[in-house]
């Protein structure tokens, strides 16, 4: 009897040990979309309305707007005053990285005027700070040559992050499609922006750094400040392949990245092999922050902005919850969803991001 008794604790045991770990590997489905709190770590709102953020809680989504020294957005004291009234506004659902100017980098007063400025912006409740693709691809020193990353006149600053554990946004380079032909680059997006914009097209322009030369510099920098808080925005543009980017990130063990502007590649390498991919998520589930990469103009609507980021917001969320085949914009042929387990989507969505900005979203400086 005692034996008998044995067997069924035993059997009971291990059926409650396989229903534990079945309930660890469930996905989310459609219908927890609104009932899980989620993060966007990357977006770029110009407009201090309230609209925007209303629909943003009502998906039960928070946000991180980032500014960025970029001459299509408003002026970096523009940005930065929008993201201070959007997070008074809402306190436990906006957070805000800060950006400064590169102009006038190559002097002497550059470096104590930008360490006052940052510091400004971290007083004022700033959680990181961004740099964008101008460092490597537009500015210039004084005999014409592009200045990458890794030059020495930045170095003070990222040491200065690294001591002080200020997180380092980095947008270095562009995507790899960039530097090739039309008809070789992996998703229409990118296809349809360089067509438009020939300028930016780094296939047309051979006299400028290789995506190879600006991912050294970027690698270089990040070496050379081994306590720096590094998240590579655009998941460190090597959205290529996820063996690459995971090789970046067994190098530099103290880097994150956001997904932002870049699921549509991550799609187009899991159309050709899906359990690569998802491998890759799950193995890497806590180093990956979600982002989107929407930005609002000054004066568009926050309700339809709203409107907007739900549906990209859902076809991120069906990607990555569920198995379902499904048509994207970015690819001519349906894509499958990963159907990721529920704890790597948690750490995807949110515990990532309060983990790489503790101060944010409420957290305590």
């Amino acid at each position: 009897m005692r034996s008998s008794f044995l067997s069924i604790a035993v059997l009971l045991s291990g059926t409650a040990f396989f229903s534990a770990h079945a309930a660890d590997q469930a996905s989310y489905s459609m219908a927890d979309y609104s009932r899980v709190v989620k993060i966007d770590v990357h977006l770029h709102l110009h407009n201090p309305a309230p609209a925007f953020m209303e629909a943003a809680k009502r998906q039960n989504f928070k946000v991180l707007t980032i500014n960025v020294d970029y001459p299509d957005f408003p002026p970096l004291d523009d940005q930065q005053r929008v993201a201070i009234a959007l997070k008074k506004r809402f306190p436990q659902d906006v957070a805000w990285a800060a950006s400064f100017s590169v102009d006038g980098s190559d002097q002497p007063s550059w470096l104590p005027a930008t360490r006052q400025r940052i510091a400004a912006s971290m007083k004022a409740g700033a959680v990181g700070v961004k740099v964008w693709k101008n460092i490597g691809m537009s500015l210039r020193s004084t005999d014409k040559k592009l200045v990458m990353i890794d030059d020495a006149r930045f170095a003070p600053l990222f040491e200065d992050f690294a001591r002080q554990g200020i997180p380092l946004l980095g947008h270095q380079g562009e995507p790899h499609n960039c530097w090739l032909p039309l008809e070789k680059m992996t998703v229409n997006n990118d296809r349809e922006y360089f067509k438009a914009h020939p300028q930016y097209h780094m296939h047309l322009h051979p006299e400028m750094p290789s995506w190879e030369t600006q991912m050294a510099a970027r690698d270089r920098m990040v070496a050379a400040h081994p306590k720096l808080r590094f998240i590579g925005v655009h998941l460190a543009s090597l959205e290529r392949d996820v063996d690459e980017l995971a090789a970046f990130l067994d190098k530099f063990p103290n880097a994150v990245v956001d997904i932002a502007a870049r699921i549509g590649q991550v799609q187009y390498q899991s159309q050709k092999d899906r359990d690569r991919v998802r491998r890759f998520f799950i193995k890497y589930q806590d180093r990956i922050l979600y982002g989107s990469d929407m930005a609002q103009a000054p004066d568009q609507d926050g309700a339809a902005m709203g409107r907007e980021a739900e549906e990209v917001w859902r076809m991120h969320w069906r990607y990555f919850n569920t198995a379902d085949s499904f048509k994207v914009s970015d690819l001519d042929q349906p894509v499958q969803g990963l159907a990721l387990p529920r704890q790597v989507v948690d750490k995807l969505y949110r515990t990532n991001a309060q983990r790489a900005f503790p101060t944010a979203w409420g957290g305590k400086r």
